[in-house]
């Protein structure tokens, strides 16, 4: 087929080739729902899948060094709305590079686009995505005893990334095809394609900007500002482009989330964000604390719609908390978890309970997207060196055997007892663009007084990395939002909504936000087993263990 005229308008697709000819990837293919559990606890319903669940646990009481272990079993039903609304994305930092490479590549899976690279022919696909790439062992063939997987998004029912409408919000105003180009992050033969798809979307809604909060080495880019200084003001107007988005589109929901610039972290001050009552006065007075992340936030809760921070700043002052309570609106991040950090919350659990103790940690990150040239300012990497520090925490607290606890009364860096030395250093070199450098050196001890050294070194292109997890992200949340429960222990009668925070969405942050009070789990196989545990407890299914107890006996 001939390209007709080169002289196409943005509305018009290029004619290609390739385009349609390759088949879909099963990562992009939309299947039916074909999981049905015939179960006596699983009713299946036109508008709902309801499962009763026994969670089990244990009661652990110590006295003088004795363990006395009561086990419990506790009763739950959960219901699943089994109509998908139809569901958009408002990302804040649409134009930078995961938001302008996501809107480009779910385009190019929507339209089935191919491309040449210098290997041959490329077809789109979502590997890279947890729920889209991975699967779950559902049981075993009664036949053959061969084990069973299928996709985790096929386990209930969940939007297609192709279904998605794209909108959102950036300080820069160049439109999204020119931002694609910015980003340098695609090949050239798929930004050619996709171009006109991406020149519909337009320009990103105009932003809020406070110069303190981010890098000024972005000052340049800050041309699609929402004006003035009045933050209440601010506030209304991200709530109205909220409505708007959602009434032009005749959308039953809209995720919004945080891919844009990481900021500086904001003092918590009693009588400032500390309460919900505090922070929305704090807002109405301009206070000089409040973040744009946290005035998304606060926008998207009182929206009632989800708020998902994708950066490392503490977006989540505890008065936000406590408004997601109080209007029962969901939230969750923090930070994308990708490259490093990911492979730091296995490799430390491995070597934990491999009985090998890791003495030191050090981490080096080199990269050249604007994510690096923002992290650049000494305000922000600290929000990034927050987020990645305490990855190896609860690997270290559950293994008193290798490291001392902490001291009585111990305060401060001491509350954490003994630790393994642990350094993050990342680095500005615009030369190597998104493509990340990560090296990491393990140093631990090993038997009598051994040492070890591990050294890895991780090339990888950062923004097609975090895409994936930010439609992992956006997926998963709207799945939880039609999900309710009831506690049938305490004869709970109405069905209610899960826990406003998130902490389901562990697998993909790297600084997981969890209910007050309660820990955090950073290790990647213990977030992966719950997040599948539950999406299996809500079709009534017991969660997976390995003790394939049928190829133990006779």
């Amino acid at each position: 087929m001939s390209n007709g005229s080169a002289n196409f308008s943005g509305y018009d697709t290029p004619l290609s080739d390739l385009e349609s000819i390759v088949p879909v990837h099963p990562t992009a293919a939309r299947r039916p729902d074909y999981i049905t559990v015939q179960s006596e606890n699983t009713v299946y319903t036109g508008d709902h899948i309801t499962a009763k669940y026994s969670y089990r646990g244990a009661d652990v009481i110590v006295s003088d060094g004795q363990f006395t272990v009561t086990p419990t079993v506790k009763p739950f039903e959960f219901q699943t709305e089994r109509k998908v609304g139809k569901t958009g994305l408002m990302m804040i930092g649409m134009g930078g590079n995961n938001g302008s490479t996501l809107c480009a590549t779910i385009l190019a899976n929507k339209h089935n686009i191919s491309w040449h690279t210098k290997d041959g022919i490329q077809q789109p696909n979502y590997i890279g995505s947890v729920l889209r790439a991975s699967t779950v062992r559902i049981g075993t063939e009664p036949g053959s005893g061969k084990e069973v997987h299928v996709p985790i998004s096929d386990v209930l029912p969940m939007v297609h990334p192709n279904d998605l409408v794209l909108g959102g919000w950036d300080i820069s105003g160049a439109p999204m095809d020119k931002a694609m180009e910015r980003a340098c992050v695609l090949d050239y033969d798929l930004q050619r394609q996709v171009a006109p798809h991406m020149a519909l979307l337009g320009r990103p809604l105009p932003s809020i900007y406070y110069p303190d909060f981010i890098a000024a080495n972005q000052e340049a880019r800050a041309d699609n500002v929402i004006s003035g200084a009045d933050k209440q003001a601010h506030l209304d107007h991200i709530r109205s482009d909220i409505r708007r988005f959602k009434a032009d589109n005749n959308l039953d929901r809209a995720i919004v989330f945080w891919t844009a610039n990481t900021e500086r972290y904001s003092d918590i001050i009693p009588g400032v964000n500390d309460t919900a009552d505090h922070l929305l006065a704090a807002i109405r007075s301009s206070h000089s604390e409040v973040s744009p992340s946290t005035l998304f936030a606060v926008a998207a809760i009182l929206e009632g719609e989800p708020f998902v921070n994708g950066a490392p700043q503490n977006t989540f002052v505890p008065g936000v908390i406590e408004l997601a309570e109080r209007y029962k609106s969901f939230i969750g991040g923090d930070d994308l978890k990708s490259g490093q950090t990911k492979l730091k919350s296995v490799l430390a659990e491995f070597l934990v309970n491999a009985g090998i103790k890791p003495l030191s940690i050090a981490s080096y990150n080199h990269l050249g997207n604007n994510d690096g040239h923002n992290l650049s300012a000494e305000p922000q990497f600290k929000s990034k060196e927050i987020s990645k520090s305490s990855v190896v925490d609860d690997m270290v607290n559950a293994n008193r055997l290798l490291y001392k606890p902490p001291a009585p009364g111990a305060t401060g860096k001491a509350a954490k007892g003994e630790h393994p030395d642990h350094i993050v250093v990342i680095k500005y070199v615009p030369a190597v663009g998104d493509s990340k450098r990560a090296i990491d050196e393990y140093y631990s001890e090993i038997f009598c007084g051994g040492r070890q050294t591990i050294n890895i070194f991780n090339e990888c292109e950062d923004s097609l990395l975090a895409t994936p997890l930010i439609l992992d992200l956006a997926i998963l949340t709207e799945l939880l939002t039609r999900i309710r429960y009831r506690d049938l222990s305490t004869r709970q009668t109405e069905f209610a909504p899960l826990y406003p925070v998130l902490s389901l969405l562990s697998y993909m942050c790297k600084a997981p936000l969890v209910k007050p009070g309660t820990d955090v789990v950073n290790s990647l196989g213990r977030q992966r087993n719950a997040l599948e545990a539950f999406l299996k407890a809500c079709i009534g299914l017991e969660a997976n263990g390995d003790l394939l107890l049928e190829t133990r006996i006779w």
